[in-house]
């Protein structure tokens, strides 16, 4: 039993078979917690280990939600992210997340809002003057903020670094992962590729709608386009969230990592372009230039990825219909919260306790809605 998991005596998986179609960040982590239950898991993955939206993610990590659930939920994946750092090439490295609007109105209330209902919460945030950030941060210019907040509880990680790490404790606890393999699911009994198992379970982000409805299940997911990249800068930074503008940045092994999450339009996941935009990466450096401290602009590289929103922003995570699961629709945070929810669905499938409020069946399936920005402040 590895320090990463603490279901040790836990044996409702014995004798179970389960198939995880994603071999991202949260269908390993269902599969490994599965498996050191006592189930025999098959993992399904038509690319390979953290080959999409886990691999891209920006790998920023983070408790601090004003909700309840949220909240709950953030706390656990940060203790297991804890728990995993020095796993194979995996490290949870601190970094304090701070956020700030540079207007005052609506936004300026909200984040005062946001923080006592993330204390209530038992978060570790507190409201920070702007001079008290720029004195930790001298490399951060906060001249024009007029509100802002710092959660202190919070780290940054390599996301493909997590998912090869928890591949192979899975691995070590028995679980096939069959990488380049198409997964293609059926129902009565739940199948995947023709082979019957007692229960399936779907992670396969942006290609979670297209399986599930090769098994004649309808969801309400949409995948949209997200953008980020790296640049050279010497000086230490926090991770931040500047809210009037809508973009990110956080400490990164080449510099700095930003970007601006959110493309408000539904993406083509067989089809959508993976290299970022050159408007992109001139609006990124623009802002970068504007908020770093003599920043010589040095992009390194420039990327997109996928993301996907359902109609209330809030995940798919439970059973759809007899013996199938679904764990979907992150709305751009499924990396930080995966080592939690990948939990919450293993213990779904053995029959424990699921998240009410994520609870798929509230959906019919064919919902109209928008793509919508995930991380705001309103």
């Amino acid at each position: 039993m590895d320090e990463f998991s603490d279901a040790d005596g836990d044996d409702r998986g014995s004798g179970r078979s389960v198939a995880v179609v994603g071999a991202g960040a949260v269908g390993l982590t269902a599969a490994h917690d599965l498996a050191v239950r006592g189930a025999s898991v098959t993992v399904y993955e038509r690319g390979e280990v953290a080959g999409e939206s886990t691999g891209r993610a920006a790998g920023i990590l983070y408790d601090a939600y004003a909700e309840d659930v949220d909240a709950r939920i953030a706390d656990r994946a940060t203790e297991r992210f804890r728990a995993l750092s020095g796993t194979g090439g995996f490290e949870f490295r601190d970094a304090p997340y701070c956020w700030f609007v540079t207007e005052p109105g609506r936004k300026a209330d909200a984040i005062r809002e946001q923080v006592d209902g993330m204390r209530r919460n038992g978060r570790r945030v507190e409201r920070i003057d702007p001079d008290e950030l720029a004195a930790e941060y001298p490399a951060l210019r906060t001249d024009d903020v007029v509100e802002a907040a710092v959660s202190r509880d919070a780290g940054v990680a390599d996301t493909a670094a997590y998912a090869d790490a928890v591949a192979g404790l899975a691995r070590d606890a028995g679980v096939e992962i069959r990488e380049g393999t198409p997964a293609s699911v059926a129902l009565d009994p739940p199948r995947v590729n023709g082979d019957a198992y007692d229960a399936v379970v779907v992670a396969a982000g942006a290609q979670t709608k297209r399986v599930l409805a090769d098994a004649g299940v309808t969801v309400p997911v949409k995948a949209y386009r997200a953008q980020a990249l790296t640049a050279a800068f010497p000086d230490a930074i926090p991770t931040f969230y500047d809210a009037t503008e809508g973009y990110y940045a956080r400490p990164h092994p080449e510099g700095v990592l930003a970007g601006d999450g959110t493309e408000e339009a539904e993406a083509d996941p067989e089809s959508y372009d993976e290299r970022g935009d050159d408007w992109f990466v001139a609006a990124t450096r623009e802002r970068l230039a504007d908020r770093l401290v003599d920043w010589e602009p040095d992009v390194r590289r420039a990327w997109a990825g996928l993301c996907t929103a359902t109609p209330d922003r809030d995940p798919l995570l439970g059973e759809l219909a007899d013996g199938l699961y679904v764990a979907a629709g992150w709305q751009g945070h499924g990396f930080m919260r995966a080592p939690a929810t990948g939990e919450a669905i293993a213990d779904a499938v053995l029959g424990g306790e699921t998240v009410p409020a994520f609870d798929p069946t509230r959906f019919d399936g064919d919902e109209v809605f928008d793509v919508t920005e995930g991380m705001t402040v309103e």
